[in-house]
């Protein structure tokens, strides 16, 4: 078996050239990038117990960042003092990923591959899976090899689209066909995933469910917020047992 779903991959990688565009097609996760780093940040800061005063708090944490696309969550995490493994499928992204930061001067191991893929010395302390469960062929198998990958002890973060009629609604009919946020066929409902199936397979993995935050659009001043509602889009997050 493979996580990679052939028709996501070669979507995305159409789409590629996009990526540091924050007026173009991914404008949308360009404004949800501030909600997810700050969680992120937030979470790795009390789980470690680091320094929230250093200008690189997450220094000599080692993050893998799976299905990167152009690096848009990776280089914060970099900045932040990280060390970072970014990977995807699509090479194209990865390409794009690289330059971009070479460009920015920053030191980031991006390759392309897929955790099953991925070969590695040394386990990681935290993995991001941040918009790309509900694009992968299998999650399952996914969430089987991310915990092969990650240290016992460390913690995974997932953030994704609930299964519900809400989110077919919002997520498909408005952002993509009527709002045009996204390009039409960005999002599968079929691939979708409600919170607690996602739970059931990370515990068959060996993971212990922590977080369940959800995070919503407000359109008056256009940026998310973490929000009690989980009916659409959510973050969770996970510690390998």
């Amino acid at each position: 078996m493979i996580t990679i779903n052939k028709k996501e991959i070669e979507k995305f990688s159409q789409l590629a050239e996009e990526w540091w565009n924050p007026n173009g097609k991914f404008a949308p996760l360009h404004k949800f990038n501030p909600v997810r780093i700050d969680f992120v940040r937030e979470k790795l800061l009390s789980y470690f117990k680091l320094n929230s005063d250093s200008n690189e708090p997450l220094k000599n944490i080692d993050i893998l960042d799976i299905g990167c696309g152009g690096g848009l969550l990776s280089e914060p995490m970099k900045r932040l003092g990280a060390n970072i493994t970014g990977i995807d499928a699509s090479k194209k992204n990865i390409e794009i990923a690289k330059l971009h930061a070479k460009q920015m001067n920053l030191k980031i191991n991006y390759l392309n591959s897929t955790p099953e893929k991925l070969k590695i010395k040394n386990k990681f302390d935290v993995i991001l899976n941040m918009e790309v469960v509900e694009h992968v062929s299998s999650i399952d198998y996914f969430i089987q090899h991310c915990s092969k990958i990650l240290k016992k002890g460390g913690i995974m973060f997932v953030a994704t689209i609930n299964k519900t009629l809400k989110s077919y609604l919002e997520a498909i009919v408005g952002a993509e066909y009527i709002l045009r946020w996204l390009p039409i066929g960005t999002h599968n409902w079929d691939n979708f995933i409600k919170p607690s199936k996602l739970k059931s397979i990370a515990k068959n993995n060996g993971f212990e469910n922590k977080d369940l935050i959800g995070v919503k659009f407000n359109p008056f001043t256009g940026k998310w917020k973490r929000s009690p509602d989980i009916s659409v889009n959510y973050i969770s997050t996970f510690l390998k047992s």
